[in-house]
């Protein structure tokens, strides 16, 4: 008899699982989770009409989401090939850890950032450092400061989930021309739509830069988080590597 079985790379076992806000009260009652910021107004109703719509069920999406990035260029001014989709914007950030980071490399983020972070290090076998925070938000001395030759992804939330910081975009360029060019800094936008510029300037730095890559999500401003569309975009090496290895038909027929 045998009594041995597979088991998981160590690094994955020092995963600890994402734990989701409570979806219901003792009673019953659904809540609105603020712990994952879900638009309690819900989404538009043509975003919720058009959902409905009729669709081939039967037939697998367009793999390369040609539609929803060519609409995505034209709001903002970008190159559909310069984009790409994916089921939520979380998919992007495991996506960018994958694709840039592996065993023995180091993966930066401030304290008290998205709990996802750590996992997309630890999931491909980077160690995940956090350089301590300045009243919650991030702080570009002591980030610059934990770069080490070893370091190859840097996330950063911003504005921040969970607490609500930002950094301006002075600091955002500063802290840009403090990295190695051989380091990837990921500016995770879930909430830009909620800044007074819609993080235009970090969309500037991705569209300029070779190592900026910033992503964005439908979940937040537009009430969409069960439809799972997120986008990401930057220089075109960026945007193949996640194009590699994303999963086929990774965003549904149904949006």
């Amino acid at each position: 008899m045998k009594t041995r079985a597979p088991q998981p790379k160590p690094y994955i076992l020092d995963i600890a699982p994402y734990v989701p806000g409570v979806a219901k009260a003792a009673d019953g009652r659904a809540l609105v989770k603020l712990s994952a910021n879900e638009n309690p107004l819900g989404c538009s109703d043509a975003a919720a009409a058009a959902m409905v719509e009729p669709h081939n069920a039967a037939r697998y999406p367009d793999p390369h989401s040609v539609a929803l990035r060519t609409a995505l260029g034209e709001l903002h001014g970008i190159d559909p090939a310069q984009i790409v989709c994916g089921t939520g914007s979380d998919e992007l950030l495991n996506l960018a850890a994958q694709a840039f980071a592996g065993v023995g490399d180091e993966v930066l983020m401030p304290r008290y950032s998205f709990s996802v972070y750590p996992i997309a290090a630890r999931r491909v076998g980077a160690t995940p450092v956090e350089a301590e925070a300045r009243d919650y938000g991030a702080d570009i001395d002591t980030l610059l400061a934990a770069v080490t030759d070893r370091t190859r992804v840097v996330f950063i939330a911003n504005p921040n989930n969970p607490t609500g910081t930002h950094l301006s975009n002075e600091d955002l360029a500063r802290l840009h021309l403090g990295l190695p060019d051989d380091v990837l800094l990921v500016l995770d936008q879930a909430y830009a739509e909620y800044l007074e510029d819609e993080g235009a300037a970090g969309l500037a730095l991705a569209g300029a830069a070779q190592n900026v890559l910033v992503t964005r999500t439908f979940s937040k401003i537009y009430g969409l988080a069960s439809a799972r569309v997120g986008w990401a975009t930057g220089a075109p090496h960026l945007i193949d590597a996640l194009n590699r290895i994303r999963a086929p038909f990774n965003v549904t027929g149904a949006t």
